[in-house]
């Protein structure tokens, strides 16, 4: 209850807004000297004004008056929405109200509280002398009701009003206790009421609501007409099994198991049918609460600010074991929920306050996950290291020497806890854990110490415990584990999960940290300490990696808290920067522990870090490629973002001219329709596209064309509703031409392997007479995914589980159809171009990217694979170095989501490069992409003019002359027989028949994967065999590639010669023949047999 209240203010009238004032009231005598009246701008949340209150309130009536404060002409501002803030002489915030909607304060004293609207207000139109005034008959604010605009009454009793013992019903009954949730079926339900001990208490005119967490609506109301309290002041509504029940309402599962509300009205049950929403008006008290659910912000209003939901699981014996109920019995007040704590059920009884033991902070966190004393009631001593808007942080100073036990734990009070850095307390309460986001979230949980505690100040101006150092001077974090045992066995040494879990809410200082993701939308940083020196995964541009056994347990999340550290602004960074050494206070927040700075810090040293350029570009025999998501792009900058204002179009044409060349075809992902997000119906990006495409012209590029995806349905695509995401293409019409039809793979009706996520774009270009085909994807997103550092462990180990790596199952059926699809080109033509790319959203170690190849199976809808299948792809990322591939970076890890993948024929002749220009730099409205570019350049050689013997690209049957011959078969099975001379024989990508003929041949091959051949009359010590032109490729550099990358065997008669297709880039080596040569013996056939 509130019994010194604002009573009566006056904002806005016609013309200049004069008279303006608030009306305090309360009961007489009453001393206002320290409180504060404290105005809030609704834009942005900030103080604008504050009044230092004075004076004893008089008695106007019936022992209660009121004290108007006035304020200058326009000194109250006019809302949509302003609030008002009535502190005491605590610093507690009574009232924080507001008119013309809510806002959430920032700064001041009611930092953090979300405003109560009076849903009452003025305007420019109300006459001069009017005020928004109470109403009603009552001794405290919830008495009454605020009335729109009538003449005031400052420094007066409002008209209409009364103070005094309210006619009506009872206001002095509250929610005690209540239980949702039993074994099996919930049989045993039921809420508690309690009068304070008065007993008796007529419940005439009162009504129980059960709201729905789901919708945030009514599903049941509880007319208490005819009820009273028993001489104890206890009445229980619920099943018929509960002990002492009054009211029958329950049988079974009749009180939701939450996230859901229990709240108390004067009204009746026919004022709140099912679907009612949310309403404050005649509210008494209110309950929100849960069974490890997260917190339902449209139901949080019923509370007080800053009030929490609370948990029936939070106890010892669990939700089906515990109730919620207040300790100590009836306390804490109305619409508060703070002094509820989950134990054994009451009902009709008080509730019972367990006796406190004693207990170090270290044997509360014990050594695990989750506290030994959960539920227990706990008294323990510590200093306060760190003080928070609804907690504080404290710590033992002394600690048990073993570090597996965190010495600290938070104590969750709710509100401002009024105490200070440095102070030494004796805190009692309960043990419980917090889980952020609920347990579906599968975080972990945080221990705290929550319960209404009770805090003794035994000693102020401590010197801190000295701060943990994490680093190379103190404990270093695992760097290759997370956990490898699924939390059955507790190892801060060896599993970087436990590692932070043993330092949870303890003082740390980390050490020298080298940053590794560029500051994120949310304000966070992730870094390594000691400038990586104790990291695995560090990359030349000092990003830090993933591999599949190694998802880098050592980097630290750092976060801003203001609470904590009220005016300081964490920077904004890029990877590579440094932050010298951070002091903060270790917590953890949705999937990563984090620390959160109670010590100022600033850069060291900026990144040195620039914007990538390929060197990949075309030219007249070499066509580029390039896959590129754009992060939602679209037109519209009244959709809620600002692309074409915040200049995103134009840094993107940007990129492509400068950065990646001005690539010959670009495949697009994450285009959106005309509209953007507006959900109107449109489904075209024409206008995205040409968009564009404009502003690379404009910017001195190509003037490019498009291919949009008119296959797609509205809102078939997943992404934000409304944006109808797509793949889509550009391409340089004076470069290639588009040639065939466009089609999709699939269709996205109910069932289908793509409802629901993004169609496929196929379409076929041509370039010096060659085609090749391209296949544009963007598959299922990783949104469901377990945090990283979660409850589901093993996280490497466990990437091919699609409980661990979300909508796995979907991307396995996905790249299956691409497969099958890829597999009908090649059947058709065993030689045809084919590239296969997009943001694939998945990691290339992880079984899409096998699928997708054709070396492993997806079977029974994704669910799981198997080996086997046909490889037709080759990815061309693996022959990037481990350490340059990542074109994504999430939550610290750079990784590689985008790929490249070829058919045989262009394996030998394709070059590719992530071109690293987005995801190293700080994340901001301006940033062109959240993904970095992919770009592949694709060798096609003119047919050379001249006196040469050329085949054409189908089956061939070339005869030399006696001359000195060049005799080139292209691409078919040919068969090519030399003449008397010294002949030049390049077989090409078929697998063809040679003969060298009279004279000293060269039989010549130019690419890895140009079939192989049978040469029906090598002479050893005359003839020769030319692979000079292979070993120019990168992965080629030892300086006896006959040793290294050459084998000759004999089979049969014959000797086959075998190359290394990976050279130095393969863990393992993988040897493939491409010539045979009758009738020879392998040991004969020696380097000088070789051009290399």
């Amino acid at each position: 209850m509130t019994p010194i209240f604002i009573n009566e203010f006056h904002y806005d009238n016609s013309s200049t807004d004069v008279g303006e004032f608030i009306e305090i009231a309360g009961p007489a005598g009453s001393d206002l000297a320290g409180w504060s009246l404290v105005l809030y701008n609704g834009n942005g949340g900030t103080v604008y004004d504050t009044q230092n209150l004075s004076g004893i309130i008089p008695d106007q009536g019936n022992g209660f008056g009121t004290i108007a404060i006035n304020y200058p002409t326009n000194g109250i501002q006019n809302g949509s929405p302003d609030g008002i803030a009535l502190v005491d002489n605590n610093g507690t915030v009574i009232q924080f109200l507001s008119y013309e909607g809510s806002f959430t304060a920032v700064g001041g004293p009611a930092d953090g509280l979300t405003s109560t609207d009076i849903g009452v207000s003025e305007s420019s139109s109300t006459p001069v002398g009017f005020s928004l005034q109470l109403t009603g008959t009552g001794t405290v604010f919830e008495d009454f009701t605020w009335s729109s605009p009538a003449d005031d009454s400052p420094g007066a009793v409002n008209n209409g009003q009364n103070f005094g013992t309210i006619i009506g019903p009872a206001t002095n009954v509250l929610i005690n206790e209540i239980d949702a949730d039993q074994t099996s079926t919930d049989s045993a339900e039921f809420i508690e009421l309690f009068d304070g001990g008065t007993g008796n208490t007529s419940l005439d005119g009162l009504t129980l609501v059960l709201y729905n967490g789901s919708n945030d609506q009514v599903y049941d109301a509880i007319d208490l007409d005819g009820q009273t309290t028993n001489a104890d002041g206890f009445f229980v509504v619920g099943s018929a099994n509960v002990a002492n029940v009054d009211l029958v309402e329950f049988t079974t599962n009749g009180l939701q198991n939450g996230a859901d509300a229990v709240a108390l009205y004067i009204g009746n049950a026919s004022d709140f049918p099912d679907g009612t929403a949310v309403t404050t008006t005649n509210l008494l008290d209110a309950i929100v609460y849960d069974t490890n659910d997260g917190d339902d912000a449209g139901l949080l209003p019923l509370l007080n600010g800053g009030q929490p939901q609370v948990n029936e699981a939070s106890g010892a014996n669990g939700s089906v074991g515990d109730s919620l109920q207040r300790i100590t019995n009836g306390s804490g007040g109305g619409r508060n929920t703070d002094s509820y704590v989950a134990l054994a059920p009451t009902p009709g009884t008080a509730n019972i306050e367990p006796v406190a033991q004693t207990a170090l902070i270290s044997e509360i966190q014990g050594a695990g996950h989750t506290s030994p004393l959960l539920g227990e009631l706990v008294t323990t001593t510590g200093i306060v290291t760190a003080v928070d808007t609804n907690g504080f942080y404290l710590q033992d100073p002394v600690g048990d020497g073993n570090i597996a036990t965190s010495e600290a734990v938070f104590v969750f009070t709710g509100g401002a806890p009024g105490v200070t850095v440095g102070d030494e307390l004796e805190v009692e309460g309960t043990v419980s854990e917090y889980t952020p986001g609920g347990v579906s979230t599968r975080n972990l949980s945080t221990t705290q110490i929550s319960g209404n505690p009770t805090i003794t100040t035994l000693s102020t101006g401590n010197p801190l415990p000295a701060a943990t150092i994490i680093g190379t001077n103190g404990r270093i974090p695992p760097s290759g584990n997370i956990d490898d045992d699924a939390f059955g066995v507790f190892d801060p040494v060896n599993d970087g999960i436990d590692f932070f879990e043993s330092l949870e809410g303890m003082l740390v200082t980390a050490e020298d940290l080298l940053v590794v993701n560029g500051t994120n939308r949310f304000g966070e940083i992730f870094a390594v300490t000691n400038q990586g020196a104790n990291a695995t995964g560090i990359t030349s541009r000092e990003t830090l990696n993933i591999s599949a056994n190694d998802f880098n347990p050592e980097k630290i999340q750092i976060d801003q808290d203001t609470g904590i550290l009220p005016g300081f602004t964490l920077p904004s960074v890029d990877v590579g920067a440094s932050l010298g050494d951070v002091t903060g206070v270790v917590s953890y927040g949705f999937g990563n522990f984090e620390i959160l700075p109670t010590e100022v810090f600033s850069v060291v040293a900026d990144s040195p870090l620039v914007a990538e350029s390929t060197q990949l570009v075309g030219n007249n025999d070499q066509l580029t490629i390039a896959s590129y998501n754009l992060l939602n792009l679209d037109p519209n900058d009244g959709d809620g973002d600002s692309d074409i204002a915040n200049g995103r179009f134009d840094a993107i044409a940007a990129q492509i001219i400068n950065n990646l060349g001005s690539p010959d075809i670009i495949g697009l992902q994450e285009i959106q329709d005309n509209s953007g997000s507006v959900n109107d119906g449109t489904i075209g990006a024409d206008v995205t596209l040409q968009m564009l495409i404009d502003a690379i012209a404009a910017a001195g590029g190509p003037t490019y064309e498009f291919i949009d995806n008119t296959f797609i349905g509205d809102n078939t695509s997943g992404g934000q509703p409304g944006g109808n995401i797509r793949t889509a293409f550009l391409y340089n019409p004076n470069r290639v031409a588009q040639v065939g039809v466009v089609e999709t793979i699939g269709d996205q009706n109910p069932g289908s392997t793509f409802n629901g996520a993004r169609l496929p774009l196929v379409a076929t270009f041509e370039f010096n007479g060659e085609e090749v085909t391209i296949v544009n994807n963007h598959f299922s997103s990783k949104g469901g995914s377990a945090p990283i550092l979660g409850v589901e462990q093993d996280f490497a180990a466990r990437q091919e589980d699609p409980n661990v790596n979300g909508s796995l199952d979907e991307r396995r059926e996905q790249a299956q159809a691409v497969n099958n699809y890829v597999d009908s080109l090649l059947a058709t033509d065993t030689d045809a171009n084919v590239v296969v790319l997009g943001d694939l959203n998945e990691f290339e170690f992880v079984s899409p990217l096998q699928i997708l190849a054709g070396t492993t199976v997806s079977n029974n809808g994704g669910q799981d694979i198997a080996a086997g299948g046909t490889p037709v792809l080759t990815n061309l990322i693996n022959t990037i170095p481990e350490d340059e591939r990542y074109s994504f970076i999430f939550q610290g890890n750079s990784q590689q989501l985008d790929h490249l993948l070829v058919s045989d024929s262009l394996v030998a002749d394709t070059e590719i490069d992530i071109v690293h220009l987005n995801t190293e730099f700080a994340e901001s409205n301006q940033r062109a992409s959240d993904h970095d570019p992919i770009v592949a350049r694709l060798t096609f050689e003119q047919v050379p003019e001249g006196e040469e013997i050329i085949g054409t690209r189908r089956r061939d049957h070339l005869t030399g002359t006696d001359g000195d011959d060049l005799i080139k078969g292209l691409r078919g099975r040919d068969t090519i027989i030399g003449g008397a001379g010294d002949d030049t024989i390049v077989g090409g990508k078929g697998g063809d028949y040679l003969t060298g003929n009279e004279g000293s041949d060269t039989f010549v091959y130019e690419g890895l994967f140009d079939r192989k051949d049978r040469i029906s009359d090598f002479e050893v010590g005359s003839d020769l065999i030319d692979f000079s032109k292979i070993f120019e490729l990168s992965r080629y550099s030892s300086a006896t590639p006959f040793d290294d990358y050459i084998r000759v065997v004999q089979q049969g008669a014959n000797a086959a010669v075998k190359i290394d297709l990976v050279g130095d880039f393969g863990r393992r080596d993988l040897f493939r023949t491409v010539a045979v040569l009758e009738d020879v013996t392998a040991t004969d056939v020696t380097v000088d047999s070789f051009v290399l």
